[in-house]
């Protein structure tokens, strides 16, 4: 039981770091979203606290930032499209680092970059249609992408700085994975 209440309060901290790394910086787009660096906060999250709980933290804490931000209307959209990044960067992660037998770089920048892409695209299909800006929603992809590429960057430095101070082995979670499956 302390395991899964140290997990719950982890995934609340990193809810609330989400949040503040969303708005920290936050610069507004044409399209009527924003540029942020949460998205690094976001995939960080589904590795550290796994599929579950990472994905929890990344949807809570990024719609909040749209919620304080005055986007109350992308907040829906926002749990959504950050859950699914969250679970994406996970799992390709974990397919990735065993196929590249534990090489945690390349299966660190490839899971962030298709977490990324989901963003771009999942955005651009809500404007789209939701938002129905219809091909307006178009503007929105480079900054989206910009966004992609701090998330990127971020989650790669900031995952691999958390896993060298150790972080990573605060909260083992019985059968989730694990980046020290393989040491090279």
């Amino acid at each position: 039981m302390k395991n899964k209440t140290a997990l719950i309060a982890m995934s609340a901290l990193m809810a609330a770091l989400i949040t503040v790394a969303t708005i920290v910086i936050s610069i507004p787009t044409p399209t009527g979203g924003y540029v942020n660096l949460g998205d690094g906060f976001v995939i960080v999250s589904a590795l550290t606290l796994g599929p579950v709980w990472g994905t929890l933290a990344a949807a809570v804490g990024s719609s909040l930032s749209d919620l304080f931000l005055g986007y109350a209307i992308y907040a829906p959209a926002t749990f959504v499209i950050k859950g699914l990044m969250a679970l994406a960067a996970y799992y390709v992660s974990k397919i990735l680092f065993r196929a590249f037998h534990g090489r945690r770089v390349i299966s660190l920048v490839v899971a962030s970059l298709t977490a990324e892409v989901i963003m771009v695209l999942s955005y651009f299909v809500f404007e789209y249609t939701v938002m129905r800006y219809g091909i307006g929603a178009a503007a929105g992809i480079l900054p989206n992408c910009l966004q992609g590429a701090f998330g990127i960057v971020s989650a790669s430095v900031l995952y691999l700085l958390l896993e060298k101070a150790g972080i990573k082995k605060i909260i083992p979670t019985k059968g989730e994975f694990n980046h020290n499956d393989r040491e090279h």
